[in-house]
């Protein structure tokens, strides 16, 4: 019997409130990272009309000038105009900055976890990035429609956006787009209609033509309520850390209740989760399993992960616990091993913070490399 179900992602622009929170925050956790080894970030930023407030714990030998990357960020994703009531120059940036507790720099410092918790990374084969078809959909309609806008293609968008993407499952695997929905801030003299045609011909027909999907009849959306011209902070308070269904696998995969944006790395958090990522890329990518998820938690201040699961949902090529047992072998997954297998004491992390964190293909995503096919097939022989 052939089974159907839909299933639905979202994403949203670098513009969105949220967004804009998470990019503030890791511009910070990059200034002072990629100068400072020893640097120990985890800030929060709150965003809202004319204000900008960043709180959190630091410890760091470096001056970082807060504000003005702050400005900097805003400016970038186009929040420039004053009418918008929150822009680059007039907006009044807050801080509230303490020192990082040092009962947890006594663990962190010898190389353990930042702190207890756990953590999720998962892969399929519905996509050549190995992800989940609706997230990645979903994912470069908005990029794209940042695009157009900062291009000036489509003039009359401002930073704000949203995409929504439904597809049609067939005995589980991806088989027609259902539903496109894509909402873009813009400017009060575009007609609804106008905006309809334009996204369709240089955002939406641009990037379903690039995924293996039955895209000959799907309903779409555009700016549902008609109108979308009050967006960004002024109309929705934007926090760090809120968005992180979007940053993963679009509720596809488990998430462990983590933020990634605002942490340095030696916050399981976000290194643990990559490292989950890595694994499971690296098992699908290796022909091991179609699907798979890997489960890693910790104990503050330890730094071996006190579990490991790898679940392949029944289409590993071996057994779930044979994989278990070759994973914990192949793979480093202390936090200082992480760190140094990929890289991650470098400013990369603003990129991170729009458009997903996973089935990204630029060189600073190390956790997206399927570099441990080889040693994953030896070990299974």
């Amino acid at each position: 019997m052939v089974e159907k179900h839909l299933f639905t992602s979202e994403s949203v622009t670098e513009g969105h409130p949220d967004k804009v929170a998470d990019q503030i925050s890791d511009s910070i956790v990059d200034a002072i990272v990629d100068v400072d080894s020893n640097g120990r970030v985890a800030c929060e930023t709150l965003v809202t009309t004319g204000m900008v407030f960043i709180a959190g714990e630091i410890h760091t030998d470096v001056y970082v000038d807060i504000p003005v990357l702050a400005r900097r960020v805003i400016k970038d994703i186009g929040y420039t105009e004053p009418g918008l009531g929150f822009d680059y120059e007039t907006v009044a940036i807050l801080t509230s900055i303490d020192e990082q507790s040092s009962d947890i720099a006594l663990g962190v410092d010898k190389g353990g976890a930042g702190d207890q918790g756990m953590m999720f990374g998962y892969a399929c084969r519905q996509t050549d990035v190995f992800m989940p078809m609706p997230i990645i959909i979903a994912h470069r309609l908005v990029e794209r429609l940042s695009e157009v806008r900062k291009a000036g293609v489509v003039d009359y968008l401002r930073p704000d956006g949203k995409s929504q993407v439904t597809i049609e499952y067939i005995d589980h695997q991806p088989s027609r787009l259902h539903t496109v929905l894509l909402s873009a801030q813009h400017n009060e003299d575009v007609t609804i209609e106008q905006m309809r045609k334009d996204l369709k011909k240089h955002v939406i027909e641009p990037v379903i033509a690039k995924f293996d999907v039955d895209t000959s009849d799907y309903e779409l959306l555009v700016n549902p309520t008609g109108r979308f011209v009050r967006g960004g902070p002024m109309a929705d308070t934007g926090l760090t850390g809120r968005k992180i269904i979007v940053d993963t696998y679009g509720g596809f995969g488990s998430h462990g209740g983590g933020a990634f944006s605002g942490k340095d790395p030696t916050k399981v958090d976000r290194s643990g989760s990559y490292a989950a990522r890595h694994v499971a890329k690296n098992i699908v990518a290796a022909g091991l399993a179609d699907e798979c998820e890997v489960q890693v938690a910790y104990a503050i201040g330890v730094a071996e992960p006190v579990s490991v699961m790898v679940d392949t949902f029944g289409t590993g090529k071996i057994g779930d616990e044979k994989l278990t047992s070759i994973v914990r072998d192949v793979f480093d997954l202390t936090p200082r091993g992480i760190i140094e297998r990929m890289n991650l004491l470098r400013g990369i992390y603003r990129k991170t913070a729009a458009y997903g964190h996973f089935g990204r293909e630029e060189e600073e995503f190390a956790w997206e490399k399927t570099d441990y096919i080889d040693k994953l097939r030896s070990k299974v022989g």
